[in-house]
């Protein structure tokens, strides 16, 4: 009995258990739920920069639709440290921080209205979303195994998403963007 009612605690919006909260392992489920968060929040200045920068239609408007994204992956975490009884609270991530960064040295580093560029966004933000793709893959295996089933569920449908935008990213380069720009 005490399995089941421990799994009903650590899913319901009470909660992880005390004993739980003190864990090592959860604390470091936390932390990389702060990572992320931070890493989310940035995307959100940083992506309309890059949808300014794209030439091509296709990848702005895909730049700008996944904006739409991260807004709620920012909510959808929110929810995730409310299910857990934590304050949502931002811990600098020191990799999106340089992985923006790279996106920004990126368009500077390129003519505008070229694509050449594009394929160097497109670069740059295939890194970021396979370092998301990471960080919830890794978020939803430790939620599960410390039975957050709801926030599992949550982080799952943001890893999902994650996953089609690089998919989409991979399919407008290889369609049209990088045969463009090998013909500049």
């Amino acid at each position: 009995m005490a399995t089941t009612s421990s799994k009903t605690t650590s899913s319901s919006k009470k909660g992880p258990s005390q004993e739980m909260k003190n864990s090592k392992f959860h604390q470091l489920f936390i932390q990389e739920l702060q990572d992320i968060y931070w890493a989310e929040k940035n995307l959100v200045k940083a992506l309309p920069k890059m949808k300014r920068a794209a030439t091509s239609t296709g990848l702005a408007e895909a730049i700008g639709s996944h904006l739409e994204e991260t807004k709620e992956h920012v909510n959808r975490l929110e929810e995730v440290f409310e299910l857990l009884g934590e304050k949502a609270q931002a811990k600098k991530c020191e990799a999106m921080e340089g992985l923006i960064a790279e996106g920004t040295s990126v368009v500077e580093d390129t003519e505008s209205d070229t694509m050449v560029r594009d394929a160097g966004v497109i670069i740059a933000s295939q890194k970021i979303e396979h370092y998301e793709i990471a960080s919830y893959g890794s978020l939803v295996a430790l939620a599960m195994k410390m039975e957050h089933n709801d926030a599992a569920k949550l982080l799952s449908k943001t890893l999902e998403e994650e996953k089609k935008a690089d998919e989409l990213l991979t399919q407008l380069a290889e369609s049209e963007i990088n045969e463009q720009a090998a013909q500049e």
